[in-house]
């Protein structure tokens, strides 16, 4: 079986793809497309143009989610609890942190100051959430062991390696949990080597382009 994944080098469904073949230590290659100019093989294999795609030989799987369910559901080890009622809570919870994603992207769009705290808050809300949930006990989201749950968030948190960078600190100042949670996977090799050695720097390329309330901060920030 040969797995090749389609990716975007800042996708953050791409990485929790990336992240979940690398805990289950399998070989795959990683091509590249070019979201902007997509190319027709592209379109034929995701019919909603988005990436990640799993190429498995000639067959394609799209969407993230789906991806790492037929990845855990053919693969050792088990990433998701034995228990159906605990993996049906860990599915809402990958849900969850697509959620963030979305109001991630709304901050960094957000076209003036008040749309800009307003996001803000709405980040601070959702993580707020996740410490009332998680363990006493971590490092990760269910305890001892890497979940699902866990490839979905490493890519969240990664955000705020370069937010913080430029100057956007304090998101997690008053949840203890949280705070560990992110550090334990920051230190998770399938979380580091989910993306490139230029991740950081195109990442911050990308925040300076979209003309919003964070690129006028960066910009004021590197001042």
């Amino acid at each position: 079986m040969q797995l090749t994944l389609i990716s975007h080098t800042l996708c953050p469904y791409v990485q929790r793809a990336a992240i979940v073949l690398a805990e289950k230590e399998v070989a795959f290659e990683r091509r590249y497309v070019d979201l902007a100019h997509k190319p027709d093989w592209f379109k034929t294999v995701s019919p909603l143009g988005k990436t990640p795609v799993l190429m498995v030989d000639n067959d394609a799987i799209f969407e993230s989610a789906v991806i790492c369910e037929y990845l855990d559901d053919t693969l050792l080890p088990r990433l998701h609890p034995a228990d159906a009622l605990k993996r049906a809570q860990h599915r809402g919870w990958m849900e969850f942190g697509s959620g963030v994603l979305s109001t991630i992207a709304a901050f960094y769009n957000a076209p003036d100051a008040a749309a800009f705290a307003r996001h803000r808050g709405d980040i601070q809300r959702r993580f707020a959430q996740l410490e009332a949930v998680l363990p006493e006990q971590g490092p990760y989201f269910s305890g001892a062991s890497f979940s699902v749950v866990d490839a979905v968030f490493g890519p969240v948190f990664r955000y705020f390696d370069v937010l913080e960078s430029a100057g956007g600190t304090g998101f997690f100042d008053e949840l203890p949990k949280v705070r560990a949670w992110r550090a334990a996977l920051a230190v998770r090799p399938s979380v580091q080597q989910a993306v490139g050695s230029g991740y950081a720097a195109e990442l911050c390329s990308f925040f300076l382009a979209r003309g919003s309330e964070l690129s006028r901060r960066i910009t004021g920030h590197e001042r």
